[in-house]
């Protein structure tokens, strides 16, 4: 979790610095730690709020169990406004980046021709299906996080100068009230990703335990990392005088690449320079990647939570019949970051971002306040500081603060960004007058909370019991051999459980209706049970799991039921499962217990391969039912 949203933290100083720097001028360091204290009170209010209610939609979830829907509408909307600008600044800035190898892609048109092919590739990967690699967001955060620590210590040695940093500030002229303010509406845009936690929640084993600890990691890397990154590159890009106006290169020259800047104001040798200065703008492009495609992601999860609830048409939640992939709401929204990067600015695309993300980050506050007064009896795994008894009830002056920075921040916005009040507004308006049109025509109350319905599971579907032995099930075939190979290895009397690994799109929610796939899988269980009885097994127990990789869900099932032995029969999986595919290799790698892999005679040699504790391994017969798709 930590590492995920750090991809897109980590991500933001790579435009957000340029763009602050053009108008803070010498208290940018001042201005980036303001925002990080209003960044520091949302992550505390998202603790609280998403270790309550772990579930995808962030803010809009919030709001709807603390207001009503209408104000949940207007929440996600808002958000979803943020993840298209998320998109689009993040695909603006890799051709940025990579012009240290071909300098065209610096400016317009290559930077805005970058940015679109880098949205359509990602759209089409995305249709298609991607899924989420744990080690690698953990491996390229670890590299962003040393890559700037490095960069700040360097900085530190050839660059610092703690005199020039206190003489380039002059106060009512560099900068003037009206750009310190300006550049205080826009630092939000450094601290974009805290949504992304709010989004994971509902995967994490223990969110009143992971969420925090989550957040404070956050806190702690993020504002250490961005105070010295933005002292760092005032100091070697100082603020000069020209004819009378003040400016910094940080601002200017480099706006669009500020981090490639600070390297070359290093006066470093010209080797060392070139070198750190291509290593950082693949590791920059390929962590702004990342981050457009976490804001695919985000906005899919978004869009499902929202048509879930009928806020938005069932299209928004409709899957494609190939690669069950929300293809619809990848490429529409997708669109409109393509249109929005026709307009090839950048500060554009800033001021509109903060606007929407300052509307969702207040509505968070007060969503946490207003629970405290309706629900204060509810559980919190996580509960905010810094109470204050008002009437009776608690209420978080962490809370309160930082709400009312958010929406002084928002208003700011909307008096000085002309380009945010139009565009934002038009947004809104645009969005509530569907959703009132869209409650409207199927005679539902905008205020009222609405889900689409459901099936329910048959009765023979329950919660399992522990047991000793596992056996993973495949595609509509059940092969009996491997349940009566598995209840001959514990034993007669022992419990078989027999799990089916439904496999949710990245871009989903866990909790994501999935009604074929669901029904697929239930069936294959209760197709087990029968195949069980066949194989003499006495107790046959199934369960269906969501998860986003199948070998890690099984893992933890085989920790959680304490089972003696897996037992892999791949007689009848996918031709990549078979012998030892991908499935096994993980299972043997992670060996919970004792694991045996069965390969049927189809295949070459029709050899066995057995791996555990004690190295044993086992071979039966083949037999198989199969049930109809």
């Amino acid at each position: 979790m930590f590492a995920t949203a750090y991809g897109n933290l980590g991500s933001s100083i790579y435009y957000s610095l340029g763009l602050v720097a053009a108008y803070a001028l010498g208290l940018t360091p001042v201005v980036f730690m303001f925002a990080g204290g209003l960044f520091a009170l949302t992550a505390k209010t998202y603790a609280e709020a998403a270790s309550m209610f772990p579930e995808a939609g962030g803010s809009s979830s919030f709001a709807r169990h603390a207001l009503n829907e209408v104000a949940s509408f207007v929440a996600g909307w808002a958000l979803s406004l943020d993840y298209i600008i998320t998109i689009a600044i993040s695909a603006f800035y890799v051709p940025h980046y990579l012009s240290a190898f071909w300098a065209p892609l610096g400016h317009n048109p290559g930077d805005i021709v970058g940015g679109i092919v880098v949205v359509v590739l990602l759209v089409g990967v995305n249709v298609r299906g991607l899924g989420e690699s744990a080690k690698l967001n953990i491996g390229l955060a670890i590299a962003d996080l040393f890559t700037q620590v490095v960069l700040v210590v360097i900085g530190a040695v050839f660059a610092l100068h703690p005199a020039l940093l206190v003489k380039q500030v002059h106060l009512g002229v560099a900068p003037t009230a009206s750009q310190l303010l300006f550049a205080v509406s826009i630092s939000m845009l450094a601290y974009t990703g805290i949504e992304t936690v709010s989004n994971m929640a509902e995967e994490a084993r223990d969110p009143g335990r992971d969420v925090p600890r989550t957040v404070n990691l956050l806190l702690i890397t993020v504002l250490g990392v961005y105070a010295g990154m933005t002292t760092i590159g005032i100091s070697a890009l100082p603020v000069v005088q020209h004819g009378g106006t003040y400016a910094t290169q940080l601002g200017t020259t480099y706006q669009s690449d500020p981090v490639l800047g600070i390297i070359a104001a290093l006066h470093l040798s010209a080797g060392m320079t070139k070198v750190l200065s291509y290593y950082v703008a693949i590791l920059a492009a390929t962590i702004l990647i990342i981050a457009t495609n976490a804001g695919m992601i985000g906005i899919s999860r978004l869009s499902w939570s929202l048509a879930e609830h009928r806020q938005l048409p069932k299209v928004f939640a409709r899957l494609h019949r190939r690669f069950r992939t929300p293809w619809f709401t990848i490429v529409f929204f997708s669109a409109i970051a393509c249109v929005l990067l026709l307009q090839g600015s950048n500060s554009f695309l800033g001021n509109v971002y903060s606007f929407g993300a300052m509307m969702s980050f207040t509505i968070a506050h007060a969503s946490v306040v207003i629970l405290r007064v309706r629900r204060p009896d509810a559980e919190r795994p996580y509960k905010l500081g810094g109470n204050v008894r008002v009437r009776g009830y608690e209420i978080p002056v962490g809370a309160v603060v930082g709400g009312i920075g958010t929406f002084a921040t928002w208003v700011s916005l909307v008096v000085l960004h002309g380009d945010a009040r139009y565009i934002g507004a038009g947004w809104l308006a645009v969005g509530m007058i569907g959703y009132l049109l869209y409650r409207r025509h199927l005679g539902l109350d905008p205020r009222l909370t609405y889900r689409l319905e459901h099936r329910q599971p048959p009765a023979w579907f329950r919660e399992l019991e522990y047991g000793s032995a596992l056996v993973p099930l495949f595609s509509t075939d059940v092969d009996g051999s491997a349940l009566r190979a598995a209840a001959k290895l514990v034993g007669p009397e022992a419990v078989v459980d027999c799990v089916y690994v439904l496999q949710v799109p990245s871009h989903l929610p866990l909790d994501a209706r999935l009604d074929d796939e669901e029904q697929l899988g239930r069936g294959v269980c209760e197709a087990a049970r029968i195949a069980g009885r066949r194989a003499g097994v006495k107790k046959v127990q199934t369960r269906l799991l969501r998860a986003r990789n199948p070998g890690a869900a099984l893992v933890e099932e085989a920790r959680r039921n304490r089972s003696e032995i897996i037992y892999l029969g791949t007689t009848h999986a996918p031709p990549s499962e078979r012998a030892l595919g991908p499935l096994a290799t993980y299972l043997l790698a992670k060996r919970p217990c004792r694991i045996v892999v069965e390969s049927g005679p189809a295949q070459r040699g029709a050899h066995v391969v057995g791996a555990g504790r004690d190295g044993a391994a086992a071979q039966s017969a083949s037999s198989s039912l199969s049930i109809p798709a």
